[in-house]
């Protein structure tokens, strides 16, 4: 293997300048935003005036994470072209979640006063029993916590990840200086700076996952020498059916990349960008941005991977590592550590807004709506950094503790988001016979669900987490929901 990508040869000073000069472009972010500051819903949804370039980049960078430009690359570097299964179900899920979701909600929470998922899920149903509607607001409060703890620990291992293999600084020391960055600039300009930075993050990631596969390819001899470099790897690196036929291929294979689509019905991180929208007739462009996007980047990601097996054969004991590997390997030094920002980038993009959920669930729904209602603004704000301050330092602890790998650890916490919010979120909005009783066992399905699923081997090989938790909170939903409701006529509807 190169001496690139052993992480041995003498560092290249080069690679801080494109790499310090993306650092301070965040912080110069975060200070700027703090002076906007004044309420509290101004940090957690930037007053909901997003226009549509901001809201639709802010909300492709957070979608992506550390999984964007280490994990999927990884995996397609270990396991080949069956990961644009995974590309073409994410392709489908975000014109989906744009084109069902980002209207109806926008509207229904702004008309309910809802900060947030959890405000939203307790406000929508204001005829149901107190208790119901406060139940629901723990409940959702309390999944957010339990999962997005880990996805965000997710990010910060990502970091860690970045840093050695660039830099060749200590794992754990990586780590902690990646939290640090986050959270200093998330606390200082909470949602604003978080989609402020999004989008100079959501422009690089789509450059690298352009640039950096295509010079690559150049390098082997373009298309014939691609081709001649993978020809030992065999049919099941080679074909999207990884060797597999019938059930195994079907439901193995293409259902478990394509399951990655449904989660983003459910990730409160993007679902925030819709309800900031400035007004609705922006979400139309919004969604035509989105999916210029998708197709400019996504088919990049997994061929940096893929490309990474021909230059490099299976010499990378980390195949989470490819990326920065392949950036120093191809690029001058300036530009590789531009390169290899655009990764931090994708790991920052998604815990900063990771960060700003769990910190609303804790201020807004439980703070604010169950104990001190009447809170000044100036001490909301003051709260909700130090509540970030708190969630960084509980996730850097699960960085230090999992052995995930960070496609594992994201898979999980994306599919418990996604099943536990996905269908009752839907179904609340666009059918009228939708309960809160429905609401509420749908996301308890939702989440026993993906914990089962994840914990008995005999499951996650009969069917993938994400699309059997999925399925079982629709399924759920539904039925409670026919159980309790009043008799009406049911039909799908805009206005929920």
């Amino acid at each position: 293997m190169d001496s690139a990508a052993s992480n041995g040869g003498a560092l290249d000073w080069s690679l801080f300048l494109g790499f310090g000069f993306y650092l301070a472009v965040l912080l110069v972010c975060g200070i700027t935003a703090s002076t906007l500051m004044k309420k509290l819903d101004d940090f957690l949804l930037a007053g909901r005036r997003l226009g549509a370039l901001s809201a639709a980049i802010s909300e492709r960078a957070s979608g992506e994470s550390a999984w964007f430009l280490l994990g999927l690359p990884g995996a397609a570097y270990a396991l080949g072209f069956t990961q644009f299964w995974s590309v073409i179900g994410i392709g489908f899920g975000i014109f989906f979640s744009w084109v069902m979701l980002a209207v109806p909600l926008r509207k229904k929470t702004a008309e309910l006063g809802a900060l947030t998922l959890p405000d939203y899920f307790a406000m929508r149903y204001p005829d149901a029993p107190q208790r119901l509607r406060t139940t629901l607001r723990v409940l959702s409060m309390a999944i957010i916590i339990l999962f997005y703890t880990g996805y965000v620990a997710a990010q910060f291992v990502g970091g860690g990840k970045i840093l050695h293999a660039t830099f060749g600084i200590d794992p754990a020391l990586g780590v902690v200086i990646g939290s640090l960055i986050v959270m200093l600039y998330t606390m200082l300009g909470g949602f604003l700076a978080v989609v402020w930075t999004d989008v100079v993050q959501g422009i690089m990631m789509a450059c690298v996952a352009v640039i950096l596969p295509v010079v690559g390819m150049i390098k082997l001899g373009g298309p014939s020498g691609f081709v001649t470099s993978l020809s030992p790897m065999g049919e099941s690196f080679l074909s999207m059916n990884a060797g597999q036929t019938g059930a195994a291929f079907v439901f193995g294979v293409m259902f478990g990349g394509m399951s990655w689509g449904v989660g983003y019905l459910g990730q409160p991180h993007l679902l925030s960008r819709y309800m900031a929208i400035k007004k609705t007739s922006e979400v139309r462009r919004g969604t035509l941005i989105a999916m210029i996007w998708v197709l400019i980047a996504y088919w990049g990601a997994p061929m940096i991977g893929i490309v990474a097996m021909g230059i490099f054969g299976n010499g990378i004991a980390d195949p989470e590592t490819v990326m920065p590997l392949l950036a120093r390997e191809l690029m001058p030094g300036w530009i590789a550590g531009l390169m290899i920002a655009g990764a931090v980038a994708a790991m920052m993009s998604t815990a900063d807004s990771q960060l700003i959920v769990v910190t609303s669930s804790l201020v807004e729904d439980v703070y604010v709506k169950l104990f001190r209602p009447k809170t000044s603004p100036g001490r909301l704000v003051m709260l909700s950094r130090l509540a970030t301050v708190a969630a960084s330092a509980v996730a850097l602890a699960l960085a230090f503790t999992s052995k995930d790998l960070i496609f594992d650890m994201v898979a999980y916490a994306w599919s418990g988001l996604g099943s536990s919010f996905g269908p009752p979120l839907l179904l609340s909005l666009r059918w009228k016979r939708t309960t809160a009783w429905g609401v509420l066992a749908g996301m308890l399905a939702g989440t026993v669900s993906n914990i089962l699923w994840k914990n008995v081997t005999a499951l996650n090989e009969g069917l993938d987490l994400k699309l059997a938790s999925f399925m079982i909170s629709f399924v759920i939903t539904v039925v409670v929901s026919l159980l309790t409701c009043r008799p009406a006529a049911g039909r799908l509807d805009g206005d929920g």
